[in-house]
């Protein structure tokens, strides 16, 4: 316990403190703990603020880095037994890739499927160069926010709205979105259903994420 709680002091400063429990404080007393909920305020903020800071026209939010990645591969129809470039995989990328039947190749003519950005305390003043020296690289960027210490969350970020439109549709209830799911009447038949995961963002993560994001320092 000693030790959990050393590693969150190293992340969370004591500046961050009072605005993060306030965060908590309106989260709890807003009643909204689902992010399928119809007046959750939280996600679309913080998509609001991601498409602002990348320039891009979509936001689809994860709660899982590995989940962003899934969503990035399948609204660009790579799926298993396809193959796919990144620059420089990390370990955990490599095997999440062979759990999901998918190829890497080296060839420089293939396009590279996505960028990532991993954000820390560290990093998050330097978040706008950051996007500007990856911009156009891919059609997709991938924002990690899990090292900030709120929780696993990621996002990614696009202009095609194809691509966002499959990343949602991997979040939870499968084949159905959050409008329909109800009466289970397909709103967009020309979409290929997708297996279930649940890749939905706790709106607490969500907040505190946002809040960090608006309270840092551009440099």
């Amino acid at each position: 316990m000693g030790e959990t709680l050393m590693k969150l002091k190293t992340v969370i400063q004591k500046e961050h403190y009072f605005p993060l429990s306030f965060v908590l404080s309106r989260v709890l007393n807003s009643g909204v703990i689902m992010s399928i909920e119809k007046n959750d305020h939280e996600l679309k903020g913080l998509e609001k603020i991601i498409a602002k800071l990348t320039g891009t026209a979509y936001v689809s939010l994860f709660n899982s880095y590995t989940g962003a990645i899934h969503g990035a591969l399948w609204g660009q129809d790579i799926v298993y037994q396809s193959t796919v470039r990144l620059e420089q995989p990390s370990k955990q990328e490599q095997k999440f890739l062979r759990w999901l039947g998918i190829s890497l190749v080296s060839d420089p003519q293939t396009e590279q499927a996505y960028t990532s950005i991993a954000l820390t305390w560290e990093n998050l003043n330097q978040l706008n160069p950051s996007i500007s020296a990856v911009s156009g690289l891919a059609p997709v960027l991938v924002l990690d926010f899990t090292p900030l210490g709120f929780g696993p969350a990621a996002a990614i970020a696009i202009n095609d709205e194809n691509i966002w439109k499959k990343a949602e549709r991997l979040k939870i209830f499968g084949a159905f979105d959050l409008q329909t799911m109800w009466t289970q009447e397909e709103s967009e038949p020309e979409l290929q259903p997708a297996a279930q995961f649940n890749y939905r963002l706790s709106p607490l993560v969500a907040a505190c994420v946002k809040i960090a994001l608006l309270r840092r320092h551009p440099s």
